[in-house]
């Protein structure tokens, strides 16, 4: 069977579109849904103060270290096969986490579910890829995809809210189930299937690629809870040996599970920072938001979950602006201007009074970052994926997730470390809501710059196209 659109699925391809999202928005949600849950669960299964955020660290490591394996893994066996095999592992696990007896079983199925969801988010992709031709469609539901990656960020933490006050925590994961179910069912009658590249699998490459930005992303979450420390060293120390051994691998694999030829295009790695430093700036602020919240301000759950649907809303009209512009005008014009109102949100946001209120100090910040993290998402996601052969769509796809992937647990262990870090110097008992209120006025003053940089990266590395310029063009 050909791996070109069959007619079948061109007259469908905007429900495969429908399919495939559904799957990617359920892996985004789960990455933020468990936010305002966090104490809830730590009282149900007994955490430990210090081990409750391994909840989301268990989930944000697997899919950030298993991300890239996994669109190559689209490529490699069949894209449908490995999607469909990927949501049945997600389900499975979602499951298992809603009935888990205990902290330490919990934990493990949120690993098993990234697994799912890194293996899931990719390939799907890659699939979106295939159905859709070169040209403005093609753009329009890239721009879809990406706008939905920065949407179900916030998303979740409405759902997470809303789901715990009425229902208990477990029903976030087990909402997940019938979803999947209903998305294995479409996905055999409306999603094509690629034969698969069966060049052997680079291993070597996967094992050390895989190993270094676990290491890395561990190296992360050991600086945000516990500073600079032995352990710290020996993380980062493995990150740094094993990327080097990646390095020399791929150079001398006849099969590479990154081919260098592909960072030969200035687009997809411009598209790749912008999708780095909007992540990383996203889920900072909505630790930062989360914490200002719900310990400085005394908001529930549900409260809290309204609050951040303001930026959800806002970023939904930020993605629909977006898409239409990246058509008209390219993706320099679209990337700048969502990452310089990612800059004027946070600082819009960064005062943080002790004694704040919604509407004085949060409303403004959060409309304008939503509506820049639509357009940034979509600008990044498009240049990304915009000049990637189709033998190449499932790699392309997994470096794109690894760079959300990335930018988000950059966000939220930067942010985390700054906030907290600067609350407590030289105090022996927890900090006061005034400095928690500092520490977090200062981590959005980072993230502010970050975006800048951002900014100034998107103007220099994405040029201006013609209209035919935001084609799919293969590399060569």
């Amino acid at each position: 069977m050909s791996t070109s659109v069959r007619p079948a699925v061109a007259v469908h391809r905007w429900w495969a579109l429908a399919v495939v999202s559904m799957a990617m928005f359920m892996g985004v949600l789960d990455s933020t849904s468990v936010y305002a849950a966090l104490p809830a669960i730590a009282l149900d299964l007994g955490f430990e103060p210090a081990e409750i955020q391994w909840v989301i660290t268990a989930y944000g490591v697997a899919i950030g270290g298993l991300l890239l394996l996994g669109g190559r893994l689209a490529d490699y066996a069949g894209r449908r096969r490995v999607f469909m095999a990927a949501v049945g592992v997600f389900a499975a696990a979602s499951l298992a986490c809603g009935l888990a007896p205990s902290s330490e079983v919990l934990i493990a199925t949120r690993v098993a579910q990234g697994i799912g969801a890194a293996v899931m988010t990719p390939a799907g992709l890659s699939i979106l890829m295939q159905v859709f031709p070169d040209g403005r469609d093609r753009n329009k539901a890239l721009g879809i995809w990406g706008g939905l990656g920065g949407t179900g960020a916030s998303a979740g933490l409405l759902l997470g809210g809303v789901l715990t006050d009425w229902a208990g925590w477990a029903w976030i994961f087990f909402t997940n189930v019938p979803v999947c179910v209903v998305v294995l069912l479409l996905s055999v009658m409306l999603l094509p299937e690629s034969p698969g590249n069966r060049v052997r699998l680079d291993l070597p490459g996967a094992i050390t690629a895989t190993g270094a930005l676990v290491l890395l992303l561990l190296t992360l979450f050991r600086i945000a809870e516990h500073g600079t420390d032995p352990l710290v060293l020996v993380f980062g120390a493995g990150a740094a040996v094993l990327a080097t051994a990646f390095v020399g691998v791929e150079r001398r694999s006849p099969a590479p599970l990154v081919p260098m030829r592909i960072f030969a295009s200035r687009t997809l790695v411009g598209g790749n920072l912008i999708v780095v430093i909007a992540g990383i700036a996203v889920d900072g602020l909505l630790i930062v938001v989360t914490l200002y919240a719900q310990q400085v301000l005394g908001f529930s759950a549900l409260e809290f979950g309204l609050t951040m649907a303001i930026m959800t809303v806002t970023s939904v009209l930020g993605v629909l602006a977006g898409q239409h512009l990246v058509t008209r005008s390219g993706f320099r014009l679209v990337g700048v201007s969502g990452m310089i109102l990612l800059v004027v949100g946070c600082l819009l946001l960064s005062p943080l009074p002790a004694e704040g209120a919604l509407v004085k100090d949060l409303l403004a910040g959060l409309v304008i970052f939503g509506v820049g993290m639509g357009a940034a998402f979509v600008a990044g996601q498009i240049a990304a994926l915009a000049d990637v052969h189709e033998r190449d769509s499932g790699l392309a796809a997994g470096l794109e997730e690894t760079a959300f992937a990335v930018g988000n647990t950059l966000g939220a262990g930067l942010a985390s470390a700054i906030a907290i870090g600067f609350a407590t110097r030289g105090a022996i008992d927890s900090p006061g809501t005034a400095a928690l209120s500092e520490g977090l006025g200062l981590a959005l003053l980072v993230l502010a710059g970050l975006a800048l940089f951002g900014a100034l990266g998107a103007a220099i590395l994405l040029r201006t196209p013609r209209r035919s310029a935001v084609r799919t063009r293969p590399l060569g």
